[in-house]
C-alpha cells in the first residue's frame, strides 16, 4: 500500500520543517500531506491523530543524549553545559519550546532522565536533590525560551517596541543599559547561576 512506503522517520522530520515555515499555529496533518504530496489518510497510517504527530516530532527534538559529565568536570560545569544544550535544542526549530510544553515524548526521554538522575546520584545528590535540580534547570531553561520565542515572533511581526517607547519607565530602562535585554545569552546565563547556587547550597545543608 501506498501509505507504508512512506517512512516514520520522514513524515517526523519533514514536520520539523513545516514548523519551522508555520509555526505550531499553522501545523495541520492536512499541510503536511500537501507538503509530502500524499492525501491525508498515508499519514494517519503513522499517527493516528495530530497529537501523536507532536509527540514524535518532541522525541525527535529530545533524542540526543546529554552524556554524562566530562573528564574532570564537576556537578555544576555539566549542569551548567546541559541547560545551555537544551536551550540551543529548543531554540533550533521555531516554536520549538511550545511544541516541547504541548506534547509527550515518551519513555525513551524518560529513561534518559533516569540516568541523569543516576548520574547526580553518583555525584552525592539524593534521588530527590537531583529531581529538583534537573527539573527546577529544565522548566527555567523552557520558560526563558518561550518568553525568547514569543519576543521574536513579535519582532517579525513588526510588534516590538524598541528602548525610547519606555522613556516612562526609567529604571527598567537603565536596568536594560546596564545589563542588556532580559532575553540576552547573558540573562540566560545570569539566571541559571542563580539556581545553580541554590542547588549548591542545599547540598551544602544536607
Amino acid at each position: 500500500m501506498a501509505q507504508k512506503g512512506l517512512a516514520r522517520d520522514t513524515v517526523v522530520r519533514a514536520a520539523l520543517e513545516l514548523l519551522d515555515e508555520v509555526g505550531l499555529d499553522g501545523l495541520s496533518v492536512r499541510r503536511l500531506a500537501a507538503r509530502l504530496g500524499v492525501q491525508n489518510p498515508a499519514l494517519y497510517w503513522h499517527f493516528r491523530n495530530k497529537q501523536e504527530l507532536l509527540d514524535e516530532m518532541a522525541r525527535e527534538l529530545l533524542a540526543p543524549e546529554m552524556g554524562g559529565p566530562g573528564e574532570g568536570e564537576s556537578w555544576r560545569e555539566w549542569l551548567t553545559r546541559r541547560a545551555h544544550r537544551y536551550r540551543r535544542t529548543l531554540l533550533s526549530h521555531r516554536d520549538g519550546a511550545r511544541l516541547v510544553t504541548a506534547s509527550d515524548p515518551g519513555a525513551s526521554v524518560a529513561w534518559g532522565f533516569e540516568e541523569e538522575l543516576r548520574t547526580l546520584v553518583g555525584l552525592g545528590f539524593t534521588p530527590g536533590q537531583g529531581l529538583h535540580a534537573i527539573g527546577s534547570i529544565s522548566h527555567y531553561t523552557l520558560g526563558f525560551v518561550l518568553n525568547e520565542q514569543a519576543r521574536r515572533e513579535r519582532r517579525e511581526r513588526g510588534e516590538a517596541r524598541d528602548l525610547d517607547a519606555y522613556a516612562d519607565l526609567p529604571l527598567t530602562v537603565a536596568g536594560v543599559r546596564e545589563v542588556g535585554a532580559p532575553t540576552s545569552e547573558e540573562a540566560f546565563a545570569h539566571g541559571l547561576r542563580l539556581i545553580l547556587d541554590g542547588v549548591a547550597a542545599s547540598l551544602r545543608a544536607r
